[in-house]
């Protein structure tokens, strides 16, 4: 069996190498995650890893944005009932994908006592709610939501059931998931819980 060809530099070799970060963390954890492995499964000698990232945790924060970027869109559809349901099922799409499981294995590896993963990855979930914002500043402005609906506290009520689900009492998320919490978060948002 011949090697594959190299990658060269540049976006490629960015992506196999981010791409082969999230496959590790979710086959192996994060515990044990090593650039050797990341380098090995991408097809890139490690210096072409520590290159770009100087440690494990700034390369893990890397490959988890990446992947919550790409598989988690934000929608637009000109009514918070649809936009509301289509980040709940983008969500719950990306949590079951690899990208997703490997978010979770990060995050559990810390409450199981294991190596605790780098407080960056949680600005990723941060970053993702503060991009998350304009859905809900959209909607008040086309009086579909009180004036004075603080958007953050929306999407967290939107997220907090599905991540509940997914990280606590790790159950089967599926749309049927993704529609409850959008139709909880909408119902305290037209009701002014979130003022």
């Amino acid at each position: 069996m011949s090697s594959p060809a190299p990658l060269g530099r540049g976006p490629k070799v960015r992506a196999a190498v981010l791409a082969a970060t999230v496959e590790e963390l979710g086959e192996q954890g994060y515990a044990a995650l090593t650039m050797e492995n990341v380098a090995r499964r991408a097809g890139v000698h490690k210096t072409t890893v520590y290159r770009r990232w100087p440690d494990r945790d700034a390369l893990v924060t890397d490959a988890l944005a990446d992947s919550v970027t790409a598989e988690i869109p934000i929608p637009d559809t000109g009514s918070i009932d649809e936009d509301l349901r289509d980040l709940a099922r983008g969500l719950v799409a990306w949590v079951k994908s690899t990208g997703g499981q490997a978010v979770l294995s990060v995050l559990l590896s810390e409450t199981a006592g294991s190596a605790r993963p780098p407080d960056a990855v949680r600005h990723v979930f941060r970053d993702r709610i503060r991009k998350s914002l304009p859905v809900v500043v959209r909607a008040v402005e086309r009086g579909e939501l009180p004036e004075g609906t603080d958007a953050g506290e929306l999407v967290k009520a939107l997220v907090a059931p599905i991540y509940f689900r997914a990280l606590i009492t790790r159950e089967q998320v599926t749309d049927a998931t993704a529609d409850a919490a959008a139709a909880l978060a909408l119902t305290g948002a037209r009701a002014g819980l979130f003022g």
